[in-house]
């Protein structure tokens, strides 16, 4: 039978070296399924909560209270369950919390949970993880999404909060919209990782990289980024905007302060609607397809200047804006703030609660992208829920560091294994 017979959870450490909760569910069957917790740094106000120690400990960022309430008042009452039934286990441990942030038992002690749970159900029905998901989704919001490989979104110049240099949009990304296949779209980008890299040797700028992969060099402005970038496109005989577009995660909410963004790289300070036609003026230079939290997340007169100015011909993202979560995102369609969502399960804390709002977006003609966090492991359950959901966009780092290339491997193996899934190159319409 597919019944939980026991759950435990240990601390491990995460692509930054901080404390993250692993947690492990054994059926009754025999099967098992272990999960690791994703962390943000650059991180919304109204995400649910990370439970952290706050002790002596890891500079107080352990989970040893997750893991116990895991042990103690999760697992007691999930033992017993059948593990395929994933919306009732999570709606379990959601009314266990009772807090709308998830404060009392940690988003992080029952995203774990949660993910171990949706693996032990593939695992028990003997079906791939990204066919189980597939399912899962429709049992949920009775809407079977086709299922497809994704663009990748690939973060190959950081600055921000993750990365030590004077930059201040968080990401810079490139999209192989061109690509005729998810091979094909992971051949152009390491290839244009490694002759950016040459760049910025050829100009004395550093090399190393920041969290999520990406190069971290001190350059003269956010223009001289995508430029950087456009030339290591052309290098490769490839040609921007047509085969290659760029992606921009401002994460603006870092440097927005009593109405003004603060671009300190660029010795700039602009008001809502300056800063908003500063993003305008960089689309009408370079062939930006996406834009992630453009303006702050509470900055909703800047959001909805954006929108009416780029929204019918830029995919604009809310990250900080929507936290993975229904009632935010229903505020935006209602309110005509952005046009597209990223996803991050542990902004939410379960499984169930994310692929509801991927069905609301769904249902209202907002994108979704499902997305990596900075402080990431080889956990690579993200590369199965972006096909099982069939929402073709994946944003998981550069093509460098384990933590991130993980992910893509996988993708690698569901193309090779299922040769038959369309590739899916639409960003906009």
């Amino acid at each position: 039978m597919s019944v939980i017979s026991s759950i435990k959870a240990i601390q491990v450490i995460d692509s930054r070296g901080t404390p993250t909760v692993s947690c492990k569910i054994v059926l009754e069957n025999g099967v098992c399924a272990t999960s690791m917790v994703p962390s943000g740094s650059s991180t919304g106000s109204r995400e649910a909560l990370e439970l952290r120690d706050r002790d002596a400990a890891y500079m107080g960022k352990g989970v040893k209270k997750a893991i116990a309430n895991i042990h103690e008042i999760i697992a007691p009452t999930l033992i017993g369950m059948d593990v395929t039934n994933q919306q009732e286990i999570d709606e379990k441990m959601i009314v266990l919390d009772g807090t709308s942030s998830k404060s009392k038992l940690g988003a992080n002690a029952i995203l774990g949970v949660s993910l171990a749970v949706l693996q032990a159900g593939a695992n028990t029905l003997e079906v791939p993880l990204y066919k189980y998901i597939n399912q899962v989704f429709n049992d949920i919001n009775g809407e079977k999404p086709e299922m497809q490989m994704p663009t990748p979104m690939l973060n190959i110049i950081n600055g921000g909060k993750h990365a030590d240099n004077n930059i201040d949009i968080q990401e810079f990304m490139i999209m192989p919209v061109g690509a005729n296949n998810f091979s094909q779209a992971m051949q152009w980008a390491t290839e244009i990782y490694s002759d950016l890299r040459k760049l910025l040797q050829v100009k004395c700028l550093s090399t190393s990289v920041g969290d999520e992969g990406g190069f971290a060099p001190n350059i003269q402005s956010n223009q001289q980024a995508i430029e950087l970038i456009i030339q290591a496109i052309r290098k490769n005989n490839l040609t921007e905007g047509t085969d290659v577009g760029i992606a921009l995660d401002c994460a603006a909410t870092e440097f927005y302060n009593n109405g003004i963004y603060d671009l300190q790289g660029e010795s700039t300070k602009l008001n809502s609607k300056e800063f908003a036609n500063y993003l305008v003026e960089l689309t009408k230079k370079y062939p930006i397809l996406s834009i992630e939290d453009g303006m702050d997340e509470s900055d909703f007169d800047g959001w909805k200047n954006l929108t009416n100015a780029l929204g019918d011909r830029c995919q604009l993202v809310g990250d900080d804006l929507f936290v993975t979560n229904v009632s935010e995102l229903q505020r935006g369609i209602d309110e005509s703030l952005a046009n597209s969502i990223l996803i991050k399960f542990n902004q939410i804390g379960t499984i169930t609660e994310t692929m509801k709002t991927v069905h609301l977006g769904n249902q209202n003609g907002f994108k979704s992208i499902i997305s990596h966090r900075s402080g990431e492991t080889e956990d690579s359950t993200i590369a199965d829920l972006c096909v099982g959901l069939g929402t073709g966009q994946i944003k998981t780092g550069a093509p460098c560091r384990s933590d991130r290339v993980a992910k893509y491997n996988r993708l690698l193996w569901i193309e090779a294994e299922q040769s038959d899934l369309t590739f899916a190159k639409n960003v906009i319409g």
